[in-house]
């Protein structure tokens, strides 16, 4: 380990960092110092992970320092400033939390102020007492269990104790339901008793009751000022955790994983379910089940007796999940390490990390758990005051819009509305009248929201996919683009006295908490199947209903299976995601739209919340927290952060800093071109218009097989939509230029299908190498790939597999969609048009073609002896406006060349150099 020091500043390294490694830091450092906003660009092959981890981490290990000594001296002397304007470290932190002077009347007497003084100053005092004792036990448990001989011993001699306490309850159960006077279940199937919904109450009626046991208070920590990193995929967030382990800091850092239930669940029961919003109802459930045990355990004369079903999670344990979170802390694990101790300890991985979040210094989470409000208030994420880390943050806007955007189809709104009808049929004598009062307010919702798709009112039981029955054959076709107002007007939602915001929030909370809609899915699933007899004649019509929706055994399918169907995870129920979209729909009127997609059958038709204006939920996680850096390896074009994510969040411009270093290759180990024409001489403008023409398809071909013949190893070309690769592959295939490019690069193309992909890049490689040791006159492999499929984002293509990137046309996105003009028509009405640029709207084309762009062309180029070229092909990247957009490591040798002569030749000098040097 070196430490290196910038300025005054020390940043422990595990080797000596780059240069453009250590500006990072001291950036960064700046950054969470002076409660900025940073936008950081680090290609990739930079080091921008260890960059990340030794900056931030240096700064907290220098706040926490800084913070103890500030908390001597005041101890010491046992008075001091609560507020110094020049070092605000101390009342800022977590444990200082209101303890700044409280303003006094203006006139009060001196004395009086001083005694509050002096007051407010012993309360500080206390607390900070308080936390350092709290702080020196925390450190002792730890430093107990970095020997692991406490946990094991300890976990397995609770395991032994509760199973020994389960047996004794079994017996006692049993002898209870056999011996005399034993009470006899109503009539009710086994299992069934789960799906009858529970007495309701409204969260104004529950604020008399606390709702949580005591020994989840005692585990209520104070929240120690902290990072949070968060990335896209859980593969990308335990590549960080390794990097964090071989960090100097590795040692001593208490870090923490947090995940999805779906990645943490160690209970094999609710595991299977698969659906992803199941596994999160069941858990949910049983906690629930867990608190109405205890209770009911109080009550002598309970009105129903609850199934062995029901019983609560065996793994939410709150001593075997308090060991869990101290192992946590004690040594840095990724999500695996965790589910794998969660096993062994019979401990839930998922709460028992969220326990850690209290202490740990580092919490690593995907995007979704951070940037949604809700989920972020559930696992107890805090950041007041904290620093938060949003890495490979390329696509944030688009991922903050897609969380927040719900589409449900006319399908989805007549099945709940069946399954409701049928559900209340059947459990309508045991639902008290509030839960009735509800399911008939949801019911009226369906109908309106299935008449505005021109569906009937009152919705007939009969299977919307039906496309011969009249009642779902849709009486209009076509798009609408609606405010959420004039929506709710059109569906006529608001022409009734009953509604207003108030009763609407009260029907969508309704849905969130009664968990009606796993209690749907359930009784769906028990009477999609076999009835008995008893319930035939009542169930008939809900049964054919159901069946007809399920593919059926007996009678050979109207079409094939898709054998990637087999083994997909069960759907939700629908009631799920129209519960999605009537959040939605909660939403300011000018931040988002709702679509009406009317087509010929209403189950294909739908409705579709679309989020405009991503900054109302990034908004709080910026006014919250001290400072937020975004990340990624290609960043550029910068200004839709600026303007659609942080000015609309209410950020000043002086406080965004960005932050761009270059690439640790040698400048002459790249080679960018634009290509303005092709061998014939032929303008290159892949447009729309033009781009399906013979002769540009002719022109892009020939090009490409000059560069096979001069470029080794492996090509990946790029096309802008599978459509279109589709069409010059068939164009060229019928040419012959199939077959020339073949002769000297065997071909592949990417695929659609997800589960292919490592399958033909693990061919793809294969083959270069064998190409490598033969020399002979195949030299390598082609890798035909889409912008934005599964081949431009992720993957690596270093070395041999990327020694050149072609660019076909520029990947603008489908101008006529609805949503993309309805996006450009809310930019221009809402930011400023800066003097000598295009309106926002058509800027905001223009970077998602570039972003793209540049996600597609860093596939190559990943460590520091790596080169590559890239070929753009099509005039318009010539224009400056575009050059600005590209990174600006590759901006800074771009070369241009109008005919296609001197860029063949400049390809062909630049890799024989290469290869002769390498």
């Amino acid at each position: 380990m070196e430490t290196q020091k910038v300025g005054t500043i020390r940043f422990p390294f595990p080797f000596t960092p780059y240069s453009i490694q250590e500006d990072f830091m001291a950036e960064l450092y700046r950054v969470l110092e002076v409660f900025f906003i940073g936008i950081f660009e680090s290609p990739t092959g930079t080091g921008k992970s260890l960059s990340l981890i030794c900056g931030a981490l240096s700064w907290l290990r220098d706040f926490e320092q800084k913070k103890r000594e500030e908390e001597a001296q005041l101890l010491e002397t046992g008075t001091g400033p609560l507020h110094d304007e020049k070092d605000e470290s101390l009342c800022l932190s977590s444990s200082c939390e209101g303890a700044a002077a409280t303003p006094r009347p203006a006139g009060e007497p001196a004395w009086v102020t001083q005694f509050v003084q002096k007051k407010e100053e012993r309360d500080l005092v206390d607390r900070l007492k308080a936390e350092q004792a709290r702080r020196k036990q925390r450190e002792e448990r730890l430093q107990q269990l970095q020997h692991r001989a406490q946990f094991k011993y300890a976990a397995k001699r609770l395991r032994q104790e509760e199973e020994e306490t389960e047996n004794l309850l079994r017996l006692s159960r049993e002898m209870l339901e056999t011996g005399p006077g034993a009470e006899r279940p109503e009539q009710l199937e086994s299992g069934e008793e789960e799906l009858v919904l529970a007495e309701y109450e409204s969260d104004e009626e529950k604020k008399a009751a606390s709702g949580v046991d005591e020994e989840e208070d005692d585990l209520e920590e104070e929240h120690v000022t902290k990072i949070y990193y968060c990335s896209r995929t859980h593969s990308q967030l335990a590549q960080f955790v390794h990097e964090v382990k071989k960090s100097p800091f590795g040692r001593d850092v208490r870090l923490v994983s947090l995940g999805s239930r779906q990645n943490l669940c160690v209970n094999e029961d609710v595991k299977s379910l698969g659906s992803v919003q199941l596994i999160n109802d069941r858990c949910v459930d049983m906690q629930r089940s867990r608190h109405e045990k205890k209770k009911g355990a109080e009550e002598e004369k309970p009105k129903r007796r609850r199934q062995e079903k029901q019983a609560a999670c065996p793994f939410y344990n709150h001593e075997q999940m308090g060991l869990l979170r101290d192992e946590a802390l004690a040594e840095v694990k990724d999500i695996e390490q965790l589910l794998a101790l969660g096993k062994e300890a019979r401990a839930c991985p998922y709460y028992g990390s969220r326990l850690a979040i209290p202490a740990a210094q580092l919490v690593v989470l995907p995007y979704q758990m951070l940037l949604h409000a809700a989920t972020r208030q559930a696992a107890g994420i805090r950041l007041q005051e904290q620093v938060v880390i949003i890495d490979e943050a390329h696509n944030l806007i688009d991922t903050i819009t897609g969380m927040h955007s719900v589409e449900v189809s006319g399908s989805q709104l007549c099945q709940a509305h069946s399954q409701l009808l049928q559900y209340m049929e059947r459990y309508g004598k045991r639902l008290k009248a509030k839960n009735l009062m509800y399911l008939k307010q949801i019911l009226y919702l369906l109908e309106k929201f299935v008449a505005v798709l021109g569906g009937e009112s009152p919705i007939p039981l009969k299977n919307p996919n039906t496309q011969s029955s009249h009642a779902f054959v849709c009486l209009l076709s076509g798009t609408e683009l609606k405010t959420i107002n004039d929506f709710l007007f059109q569906s006529q939602i608001d022409n009734i006295n009953l509604f207003s915001w108030a009763w609407f929030l009260q029907v969508q909370r309704y849905c969130e908490k009664s968990m009606i809609s796993r209690k749907l899915f359930g009784f769906t699933e028990r009477y999609g199947a076999v009835l008995s007899s008893r319930e035939q004649p009542k169930l008939a019509g809900f049964q054919q209903f159901l069946q007809s929706l399920q593919p059926r055994t007996t009678e050979a399918p109207a079409a094939p299976a898709d054998e990637s169907q087999a083994s997909a995870p069960r759907p939700a129920s629908p009631l799920m995601h129209i519960e999605g979209f009537l959040a939605a729909l909660t939403t300011a009127n000018q931040d988002g739209r709702v679509i009406l997609s009317r087509q010929g059958s209403l189950s294909q038709s739908t409705l579709k919340f679309l989020l405009l204006n991503p900054a109302v939920h990034f908004a709080q996680v910026v006014k919250e927290c001290r400072a937020v850096v975004i990340a990624g390896g290609t960043m550029q074009p910068v200004s839709d952060f600026r303007q659609q994510l942080l000015a609309c969040a209410g950020v000043e411009a002086e406080r965004v800093v960005e932050f761009s270093c270059g690439h640790v290759i040698p400048p002459d180990n790249i080679l960018p071109l634009v290509i303005c024409s092709g061998i014939s001489n032929q303008p290159l403008e892949f447009t729309f218009q033009k781009r399906e023409l013979p002769q540009m398809m002719d022109e892009a071909g020939r090009i490409l097989c000059n560069l096979c013949s001069v470029v080794p190893g492996g090509v990946v070309c790029f096309f802008p939509s599978y459509e279109y690769l589709r069409q010059v592959h068939a164009h060229w295939e019928k040419g012959g230029l199939l077959g020339r490019l073949a002769a000297r690069k065997k071909i592949f193309q990417e695929p659609k299908s997800a589960h292919q992909v490592e399958q033909v890049l693990l061919a793809y490689s294969r083959c270069i190498q064998a190409c490598g040791q033969e020399r002979g006159r195949v030299t390598g492999a082609l890798l035909l790939s889409v912008v934005g499929g599964k081949m431009s984002e992720g993957i690596n293509f270093s070395d041999n597999l990327g020694r050149c990137v072609v660019m076909v046309g520029m990947p603008f996105p489908n101008i006529r969609s609805p949503e993309l003009q309805e996006k450009m028509a809310y930019l221009d009405q809402t930011l400023p048009r800066a003097p000598g640029q295009a309106p926002p709207g058509k800027n905001l084309v223009e970077n998602l073609c570039m972003k793209a762009v540049n996600q597609s062309i860093g596939r190559a180029i990943r460590h520091q002896k790596d080169f590559a070229s890239i070929v753009l092909l099509d005039q318009r990247y010539a224009r400056p406006p575009v050059l600005a957009k590209l990174p600006a490591w590759i901006r800074a040798r771009v070369e241009v060349k109008a005919t296609f002569g001197p860029a063949i030749a400049a390809v062909q000098k630049f890799h024989r150099e290469k290869s002769s040097s390498s």
